[in-house]
């Protein structure tokens, strides 16, 4: 009996430990409360002193500072001591190494109270440095994971911005070191998911998990919540609908199938849809396939007046030139900004190359109508290849096609006027204000000027044919374009002056 009271009065004296503190040490693992500081803090009321956890260097990571002197820091973190005590300035301190015997460790944890240390307290500050041990591995491990996560997320950047230019080849080496066989195909279908940009993490990570290693899932650099993919299998589309059907604010844009060399044509489509998928109760669209102005135009002569307008770059080294058509396809469908986050570059180097090929094909930027024709050129390259070099002939042809030329088809014209006689319903004259401000390149102050009104005017106008015409003109990119050439087939506005750096303005007959 008298052994149990001691043990008692041991137990129950003024500076014992309490008969609960390992629930209370368990406690500190529960997923709710993994925090080494405040397992540290614990520590301290719970031995009655104070607490400190340094790291491997012997930097402080929590608690009080200045517990232990340099030497026996040292030692502990050196391997050479397990655990040290000593009595300085009437404290005693007690610490021990964090981690595993045999391996460097992971810390150093120091207790120092008033009194001397006793068995327990002793048990307590072990129990503890184990927690806090694996609390520390835990923390390792979750790093490193975000760090794995970081560089598979950047890496499925690289490989979306290669697609971007085209660079099929290279992306798909890229992509087989970990998506072995994810590009192993000829075409795929690009999404992208619109969500409210806090919410952008978890929902990358839900259609990672929805798509598997079926499709390619990127963070668009451009638009903080867009998430981009790009889905060579039929069947991640479903996967996508059911993940985002039902959930507010939360909506899917899809292209029509492309090979992988017209990814960027495809994520203008994706982004294209979003419109439509926004006032859609399943929120979900997919780019109608509706009748686009060059399907009316004579192939054979598309291609070659294409080839001609772009034959000022064909002189450019290929590298050269691939680079400079990818950056100005997408500086036409996107703002410079947004053509920048995409292709990884600076805003500045997107318009340097801009510049540059305005003045390798005689081109003004600046003019919707010199946009819309090159963006035709550009696009019509992609879709057919270049034109074939011309082999020499006896007796050349009275003339080459001209871009007037390709618009005076009937089936063009038709197409044309149908699409533009739908604004006639609008008692405002919306025609004649759209047509000023494409003739003002866009800008709403120019074209009231022209027109005596206000600009705000204008820009409810542009803004009221939008849903009429079933394409985005406030935004620059291939709805605008198609617009433009409606306008240029239907004789409302002049042709632009493309000026062939060969052979004098593109839209002239070549041998007059």
């Amino acid at each position: 009996m008298a052994g149990r009271e001691d043990r008692d009065a041991v137990a129950h004296g003024p500076h014992s430990l309490p008969a609960t503190w390992a629930e209370e040490l368990l406690e500190q693992l529960r997923p709710g409360g993994r925090d080494v500081r405040k397992v540290v803090a614990w520590l301290a009321d719970a031995a009655h002193g104070t607490a400190c956890l340094l790291d491997g260097d012997g930097a402080l990571l929590a608690g009080e500072p200045a517990l232990l002197a340099e030497d026996p820091v040292a030692d502990l973190l050196a391997g050479r001591l397990a655990s040290a005590s000593l009595q300085d300035r009437g404290r005693h301190v007690h610490a021990v190494s964090v981690g595993r015997p045999h391996a460097p460790p992971a810390g150093v944890l120091a207790v120092a109270r008033a009194t001397p240390f006793d068995r327990q307290a002793a048990e307590l500050l072990g129990r503890t440095a184990a927690v806090v041990e694996l609390l520390l591995r835990a923390d390792e491990s979750a790093a490193a994971a975000r760090r794995l996560e970081q560089a598979a997320s950047a890496l499925r950047l690289a490989v979306l911005q290669l697609l971007m230019v085209e660079d099929t080849v290279s992306a798909r080496r890229v992509a087989a070191g970990l998506w072995p066989g994810l590009l192993d195909t000829d075409t795929a279908t690009v999404y992208v998911v619109e969500v409210r940009p806090d919410e952008r993490e978890r929902l990358t990570a839900e259609c990672l998990d929805a798509a598997g290693r079926r499709a390619l899932v990127v963070r668009c650099p451009a638009v903080d919540g867009h998430v981009i993919v790009v889905a060579p299998a039929e069947t991640v589309g479903r996967s996508l609908r059911s993940l985002v059907g039902g959930r507010p604010h939360t909506y899917l844009g899809g292209s029509t199938r492309h090979t992988l060399a017209r990814t960027a044509t495809a994520y203008g489509q994706a982004v294209s849809a979003l419109a439509l998928a926004r006032v859609r109760p399943d929120g979900t669209a997919v780019y109608a396939e509706r009748t686009h102005p060059e399907r009316l135009m004579d192939p054979e002569a598309l291609r070659a007046w294409s080839g001609r307008l772009l034959r000022p770059l064909d002189a450019l080294p290929h590298h050269t030139r691939a680079e400079l058509v990818a950056t100005t396809r997408l500086g036409l469908e996107f703002t410079a900004v947004s053509a920048a986050r995409i292709l990884g570059v600076s805003r500045n180097t997107v318009r340097a190359r801009m510049e540059r090929a305005e003045r390798l094909l005689g081109a003004d930027f600046s003019q919707l109508t010199v946009r819309a024709a090159v963006h035709l050129a550009l696009n019509t390259e992609a879709a057919l290849g270049p034109a074939p070099a011309a082999a020499p002939a006896p007796a050349p042809p009275a003339r080459a096609a001209r871009l007037p030329d390709l618009l005076a088809g009937p089936a063009l014209r038709t197409w044309a006027h149908e699409l533009l006689g739908r604004l006639a319903a609008d008692t405002r004259d919306v025609r004649t204000t759209l047509r000023a401000w494409i003739a003002a390149g866009g800008n709403a102050e120019r074209a009231a000027h022209l027109l005596g009104v206000h600009a705000q005017t204008v820009r409810e106008h542009v803004r009221g044919v939008e849903p009429v015409l079933e394409r985005r003109l406030l935004t620059v990119g291939s709805d605008l374009y198609e617009i433009v050439l409606a306008h240029l087939a239907a004789g409302d506005l002049d042709p632009p002056a493309l000026t062939d750096m060969n052979e004098g303005i593109a839209d002239r007959p070549v041998h007059e």
